[in-house]
């Protein structure tokens, strides 16, 4: 009996070589996909690391987030207790170093050191005047702001850290986000600043400038 060909060896080796490169498609279309993971924007402040998308177009935004918070909590929560502490601090800073410089009120019980102002207050009953009055500002202002913030439900355009307070009209005809901005690094500086300064009391036992 006759046995058929066993066909054109060109052919055979052109099904193998396109068979080939049929498999090896899907690799070739992943490699843009770990390019584009490669070519993520950096974080301005930490170039070693990427830069939280959470914080795009936020004013004040350099991209410092080591730890993440941005992914986890939500952006408007942390620009409120941001803005909160920083002006805090910007209050405490100055009234730290004013009292250190002899600005205080008159009487015997008010001329004291800051690092022993607490205890001399707590003792003197001032502290829970000031505690009271601290709380009527976050009861009244810091939670409907909290309420406002996250339900929705209050047609408000004001912001994290808004509050309607500007008596010398600093914003009004600023429609850039200068004075924003400026707000938010005058802020992070007093926040390190106080923070310095008492470590630095506490350590030098000193007072202005504490060394």
């Amino acid at each position: 009996t006759s046995r058929e060909p066993c066909g054109d060896p060109g052919s055979t080796m052109f099904t193998l070589v396109t068979s080939a490169l049929a498999f090896s498609a899907p690799a070739v279309g992943r490699a843009p996909t770990r390019g584009s993971v490669n070519m993520m924007a950096k974080s301005k402040a930490l170039p070693f690391l990427e830069a939280p998308p959470a914080l795009d177009g936020m004013v004040g935004d350099v991209g410092f987030d080591p730890i993440k918070c941005s992914t986890y909590v939500d952006i408007a929560w942390l620009r409120e207790a941001e803005l909160k502490h920083g002006r805090v601090a910007m209050l405490a800073t100055l009234g730290y170093v004013a009292t250190d410089l002899g600005v205080h009120f008159p009487g015997s019980a008010y001329a004291v050191s800051n690092l022993a102002a607490h205890d001399a207050m707590v003792e003197k009953g001032d502290m829970f005047v000031l505690f009271m009055v601290a709380s009527a500002f976050e009861i009244f202002g810091g939670v409907p702001k909290m309420f406002q913030l996250f339900s929705g439900t209050v047609d408000t355009p004001m912001g994290p850290g808004e509050y309607g307070f500007d008596p010398l009209n600093f914003s009004k005809g600023n429609t850039d986000t200068r004075m924003q901005l400026a707000e938010i690094k005058n802020g992070r500086l007093a926040m390190l600043a106080f923070s310095g300064i008492i470590t630095q009391a506490a350590l030098y036992e000193k007072p202005f400038p504490y060394f």
